[in-house]
């Protein structure tokens, strides 16, 4: 065996760490932060423990889980809890942390961002009676947190304040020799200054869902940059736009090309049987359209395809509902999933559908291959009969009570609550979805692929793709705990007649279960696209799979979907990258079509709102760390305080000053050092929006664009070129350096607002006569911000992008969407919901934080909540009012932290 490891890097203190201390004999190679050991990998990835077997292990946390293993110690299940925790919560705030101390020198604010996992320790610690993290003696636990958090509790500047148990438990551990010496090796005596160099290749780590004021702020904390960054910075945005080549324009079909990034994208198929909501179309669609312009922007070969899942009981049962055919139901709903998301511009490829005769052909061939390599099994099953509707009752037809977590809304197949997968037959009190009887059980003869017969194969397979692929944190989480649970045969026919047909004789009367089906649409809709399908979808050494979805679908695209195509030999292309987002809600509820609750893919273009502001909403939004709410108030003030009052003024200021002070033409520009120190700033923000998009980080790059227009709204603001411009030479000479500087970066913002924003960004190089080759310039490598729009270019004519969400059109759309209201509601509890709206809505100061109101926002949520509970309950007239008396307090303090007047507006009284 022979462990790679670079000196700087902080994930190797811990594996160092367990070596030694298991004396496992093993060779150690110290190599560089690029260097690429394992040759099949895209990126350089550190450590890396090279087996015998010539296989590579490449998360730091399972090497050191195996040399623990191979010492004769096992994990228990205590430990292997640490150990998740410590890859999903602590090393993205130590991350974040040491990027902040040792790139910037903020050791206050790293000690806010670790603020709650620390505080997470201590109270686990203070617990426990061992002097460990799960028993008397060391575990692989305690040496992994204890590396990890190495480097901070290490350093005399940090202050971690009162951790009474957690020093304690530090000092124990990492007092051992084999700590030592494996912090010395990594760091030589340096701390975290040796971090320096692997830090800067990393991108900067921005935690999810701040919890406090306090984080936001860290957050959003301006980057310290040295003498050096500036002039670097400045002397190539001056060296301007050289001979760069456009995006060459697409030519179908796309095929994967030699030497290329060749990249396949996926959304989950949405079913055909229902309208897509706000919830459906953040959680697939829009985040991968979103990272596929982003990757046809950065020059990659990309390949985004989705379509229609149209098999299954839901079609025949919407059928019947409609009077239809399954087939004319399918046509129907295809038509209006296309006409959706035409309207939200998801620029798909291809969007195709399920119900073709490649996708029998393709699934058909998938089962063949499984069933002559033996990965197939016959049994029979207890089913779900409705003797009502007089048939067997598909998985998402019947709910009841989860048998584990006693969840009462459990679906046939998974529960929502505790996410594992469900027998129908298991549930509790089962009912039918369609006519509410109770169903029976009955049996019949079923084929099931084989799990546990595919299950190693499997998880050496999941090895190598989380580790050098991007998998989010909570598709990490949920593959693991399939794995850790044992994975148990899968049925994969159905009794229906809507489906793919089994080929098999003695299952001629079946079809192919949707969880087994549909994933394979991802083939067959690339095969409708392009006979040459296979170049995509057999050629895992040239492509890179990407799959977005929701949550809910994640074990059948990182464990049944593999199994499936692992089995069946044929070198299909896996997937690499798997993102998923969690749940949106609507306002306080979820979305209901039945009960006309939230805004559906269909409702949005009537509202009046552009596309564009949805589709910013909604990524500003995304559920990425944990589940989000959309809130009409919310949208109004993120329309008008980010993209009117922010993006908006500052794009709109910039061009409106090239027209009125210097006809049209972009003036001379003689940088000082405050515009030196921009460009810095804002390219720096340029490649944290590059870095983070690279990495499907697609919220928190967002949030990149807008605060390069915070830095330039700041610049104009304090330079103040409409009074220079009425001054002498030296002044007007001024006001043209910073109207030029600013229209550039106004350029710079309709090239990275494309991806998200695409017909704003449109609009934008249009006004500004843009050169077509600005974004193939400014998004190469690591993200350049040059001087595109040089002095003498001429832009067009400049017109405002955004208009101001009004009060009343707001409180319309939410009284519309909001579903049945109660019939009679106090005018305390009015005032709390319809004036909130109001006064969020109301003017914002243009330097507002919107993420500062959040914890407040939360709290006047939580408080209204209340006060309905007590009116609903008829609770006495006294505790009541100081109920709505703490409301108006709180909304109070909402209305001050968003800089607005705290003093509520004239409401109407009591009704006499």
């Amino acid at each position: 065996m022979k462990l790679f490891i670079s000196e700087g890097n902080p994930h190797c203190i811990k594996v160092l760490a367990v070596l030694e201390l298991t004396e496992v004999k093993c060779d150690v190679e110290v190599v560089n932060h690029d260097e690429r050991v394992v040759p099949y990998l895209t990126r350089p990835v550190l450590p890396v423990l090279l087996l015998p077997s010539g296989q590579h292990l490449f998360s730091p946390n399972t090497i050191c889980q195996y040399f623990f293993d191979i010492s004769g110690q096992v994990a228990t299940d205590a430990s292997n809890q640490w150990l998740e925790w410590d890859a999903t919560d602590l090393q993205p705030a130590v991350s974040q942390a040491l990027h902040m101390v040792a790139l910037q020198g903020k050791s206050a604010e790293a000690a806010a961002v670790m603020k709650g996992p620390l505080n997470y320790m201590e109270q686990c610690l203070s617990k426990r009676s061992t002097p460990f993290l799960t028993a008397d003696i060391i575990t692989v636990a305690d040496i992994v947190l204890c590396a990890a958090l190495y480097p901070i509790l290490s350093d005399s500047s940090f202050e971690a304040g009162d951790l009474r148990f957690v020093r304690g438990w530090f000092e124990r551990v990492s007092v051992l020799a084999a700590c030592q010496s494996a912090a010395h090796r990594v760091l030589q005596g340096k701390g975290i200054k040796a971090m320096k160099t692997f830090l800067q290749k990393q991108p900067a780590q921005r935690r999810d869902a701040p919890t406090s004021s306090s984080t936001s702020e860290v957050e959003d904390a301006d980057h310290m940059m040295s003498e050096e960054e500036i002039e670097e910075a400045a002397q190539i945005w001056c060296e301007g736009l050289k001979d760069f080549s456009t995006v060459a324009q697409r030519k179908h079909p796309i095929l994967p090309q030699e030497g290329k990034k060749n990249m396949l994208i996926t959304s989950a198929l949405p079913y055909v049987n229902n309208v897509p909501h706000l919830g459906n179309i953040i959680g697939c669609v829009l985040s991968a359209d979103v990272f596929a312009r982003y990757g046809r922007l950065r020059g990659w070969n990309v390949l985004y395809v989705c379509g229609t899942d149209e098999y299954g009981t839901a079609t025949e049962n919407k059928a019947r509902e409609e009077g239809l055919t399954p087939q004319e139901i399918c046509d129907k709903y295809h038509a209006i999933h296309s006409a959706i998301y035409q309207w939200f511009q998801v620029d798909f490829d291809y969007f195709g559908r399920t119900t073709t005769q490649q996708q029998t052909e393709i699934a058909q061939d998938i089962f063949w291959r499984l069933h002559e390599r033996g990965f197939l099994l016959e049994d029979t099953v207890e089913q779900l009969r409705c003797e009502n509707c007089q048939r067997f009752l598909a998985d998402r037809f019947v709910d009841g009570t989860c048998p584990h977590c006693h969840y009462p809304e459990a679906r046939g197949d998974q529960c929502d609550k505790c996410g594992r997968l469900i027998n129908a037959v298991d549930l509790r009190n089962p009912q039918c979805k369609v006519c509410k009887e109770t169903p029976v059980i009955r049996s019949s003869k079923h084929l099931f692929l084989d799990l546990p017969k595919l299950e190693g194969e499997l998880e050496q397979w999941l090895e190598r793709s989380i580790s050098s692929g991007d998998w989010t944190a909570n598709a990490r989480h949920i593959t693991r705990s399939w794995i850790r649970d044992g994975l148990k045969p899968r049925c994969i026919t159905r009794d229906l007649k809507w489906g793919t047909p089994v080929p098999h004789q003695d299952f001629k009367d079946k079809v192919f279960y949707v969880w087994f089906d549909a994933p394979i649409g991802y083939l067959s809709i690339t095969a409708n696209y392009t006979d040459h399908w296979e170049k995509w979808w057999k050629n895992p050494q040239q492509v890179e799979l990407y799959n977005f979805m929701a949550k809910d679908n994640v074990p059948f695209h990182s464990v049944v979907f593999p199994c499936s195509l692992l089995g069946a030999q044929d070198n299909y292309t896996l997937v690499n990258n798997l993102i998923a987002t969690e749940y949106l809600n609507y306002e306080d509820t979820k979305f209901s079509k039945s009960r006309g609750v939230g805004v559906f893919g269909d409702m949005a273009k009537d509202t009046g709102i552009p596309s564009d502001v949805w589709r910013f909403y909604l990524l500003y939004l995304r559920p990425e760390g944990q589940d989000a709410a959309f809130s009409w108030a919310d949208m109004a003030l993120k329309n008008n305080s980010e993209l009117l009052n922010n993006l908006g003024n500052f794009i709109n200021r910039a061009g409106m000053f090239v027209c009125r002070f210097f006809e049209g033409c972009v003036p001379e520009m003689l940088l000082n050092e405050d515009d030196k120190r921009l460009i810095a700033q804002v390219c720096w923000e340029l490649k944290q929006y590059i870095q983070l998009l690279d990495k499907v980080r697609i919220r928190d790059a967002l949030k990149c664009i807008l605060n390069i227009s915070r830095h330039g709204n700041q610049y104009i603001q304090v330079n103040e070129p409409w009074k220079k411009i009425k001054g002498g030479d030296s002044d007007r000479h001024r006001a043209g350096t910073v109207t030029g500087v600013s229209v550039n970066v106004a350029c710079l913002l309709s090239v990275v607002l494309e991806p998200y924003m695409p017909t704003v960004s449109h609009t934008i190089r249009t006004q500004l006569q843009a050169p077509p080759s600005c974004a193939s310039a400014m998004l190469q490598g690591t993200g350049t911000f040059i001087c595109t729009l040089s002095a003498g270019h001429r832009i067009g004519t400049v017109s405002p992008l955004f208009q101001k969400l009004e009060t009343e059109q707001i409180e319309s759309l939410r009284k519309r969407f909001g579903g049945q209201q109660p019939e009679e509601e106090e005018d305390e509890v009015k005032s709390c919901s319809s004036s909130a709206a109001a006064e969020q809505i109301a003017s914002v100061d243009v330097n507002a934080d919107p993420e500062k109101v959040k914890p407040l926002a939360a709290l006047v949520a939580q408080q209204g909540e209340r006060v309905r509970a007590l009116k609903a309950q008829k609770a006495e007239k006294s505790v009541i009012g100081e109920e709505v008396a703490k409301l108006l307090e709180l909304k109070k303090q909402l209305a001050a932290a968003e800089g607005k007047n705290p003093e509520p507006s004239n409401q109407k009284g009591k009704k006499k």
